[in-house]
């Protein structure tokens, strides 16, 4: 049984609306460090280990500077989430550039910071090389097909659209070998919010296992594997936090039966795990509006779905929080809704909470990754603030909220 608890009080957020109005994201820093290092902790005994947190989770310069601090790198898709952790101050081999259907320029800037540059595609190899180079040092990204089964999340990997197959690997590590490439990686991601430690292990076992079969074939040198990301966080309160202990332990064993015993060590461990990192540090801090009764009862709220997209597209739950009622009794049961025009525009359905009234404020949880970073301005919404509050209890806003003349910006209306 997980317990949720809040790093704020009511009269902490109170004396925070004075200046800054709901809705808006907040952060919290400390608990975001600790478990950093929890997890840095966990995977560097017994291997040379690195995370790369997945910008896409979290994508504010503010919090990838903390993740830096704590030795962090960057896993990076794009160009703006490569100009945010070049921002942060992250550059070099401590940025992992995995993308697909890549564009040119992303590449280009991709070699210009010295990023780990992870193909995504065989045919992106003639590609790479024709707008920039082949690198010293390159990646390819596998996919296992029928090999491994993916999750509900991130499907089948045999209907994925990412990655080489198994044949792929060894033609275009040959092919980039014989074009100067010295140093080589293996990367693969096949699951998202995986709650079970066992789907880790075998996922790094099955890339050690190629590592070897592939080391043997075209005598190459891997310096490292990147195992993904993925490692889930318990949403609800029945699910339990994942063990990065047992999944340390697993690969570690492995690692020493796959490649310490066939004198291919050293060999570094990557994760670029974005969710666990920041998930359960973040929180949606919303006031009531409306209350109404029809065939259900609605609690309508000043955030939506444009703030949290998470339980519309994927009914995914997050716990929701009513400040100063946390000890009342969850003897009402509403649908907690947003504004837009869209019927799944819904934080919770059917949700055992205490009575509501007009003006609370309400905190939803575990938003701290795929949260504000997959909102959106569809129906004219505006998207809202994100806060981070510091170890000594400060508060400092990290990103302000759009206004109308952001929202506008784009448009010429001179032409009207």
């Amino acid at each position: 049984m997980t317990e949720k608890l809040l790093p704020f009080t009511r009269s902490h957020i109170e004396n925070i609306i004075k200046d800054i109005p709901t809705p808006f994201h907040i952060y919290h820093e400390k608990g975001i460090r600790e478990n950093a290092k929890e997890l840095t902790s966990a995977f560097s005994r017994g291997m040379d280990f690195k995370e790369y947190f997945a910008v896409k989770a979290t994508p504010n310069p503010y919090i990838l500077k903390i993740l830096k601090e704590e030795g962090l790198g960057a896993d990076c898709s794009s160009l703006p989430e490569l100009i945010l952790a070049e921002k942060a101050g992250i550059t070099g081999k401590d940025i992992m550039f995995t993308s697909n259907n890549t564009p040119p320029i992303e590449f280009q800037k991709a070699m210009e910071l010295g990023a780990i540059i992870n193909l995504d595609d065989i045919n992106h190899i003639p590609f790479l090389e024709k707008h920039a180079s082949i690198p010293s040092l390159i990646c390819f990204r596998y996919n296992p097909g029928f090999l491994r089964e993916g999750n509900t999340i991130i499907g089948k990997p045999e209907e994925a659209k990412y990655g080489f197959t198994r044949d792929q690997l060894f033609e275009g590590y040959k092919l980039v070998r014989d074009k100067g490439a010295e140093k080589f990686g293996l990367h693969t991601m096949i699951a998202s919010n995986e709650l079970d430690p066992n789907y880790f292990i075998e996922t790094a076992s099955m890339l050690l296992e190629l590592i070897v079969d592939i080391s043997k074939t075209l005598g190459i040198c891997f310096e490292f594997i990147n195992i993904g990301g993925g490692i889930g966080i318990p949403y609800t309160l029945e699910q339990k936090k994942v063990n990065y202990n047992q999944i340390s332990e697993g690969i570690l064993k492995k690692y020493n039966q796959k490649i310490r015993a066939n004198k291919l060590d050293p060999l570094k461990i990557f994760m670029e795990n974005g969710r666990v990192i920041t998930g359960p540090y973040g929180f949606l801090v919303s006031r009531v509006l409306h209350k109404k009764e029809t065939h259900r009862n609605f609690i309508g709220l000043d955030a939506s779905m444009a703030d949290l997209m998470r339980p519309g597209i994927y009914n995914a739950y997050h716990h929701i929080t009513v400040l100063g009622k946390e000890d009342h009794s969850l003897d009402h049961i509403y649908d907690v809704t947003g504004s837009l025009c869209e019927n799944n525009d819904k934080f919770a359905i059917n949700r055992n909470l205490p009575e509501i009234e007009t003006g609370d404020l309400v905190v939803i949880h575990d938003t701290g990754a795929h949260g504000h970073a997959m909102g959106f301005n569809y129906n004219g919404k505006l998207r809202s603030a994100e806060l981070l509050l510091k170890p000594n209890g400060k508060i400092e806003v990290i990103r302000r909220a759009e206004n109308i003349d952001d929202y506008f910006a784009t448009l010429d209306f001179s032409m009207l």
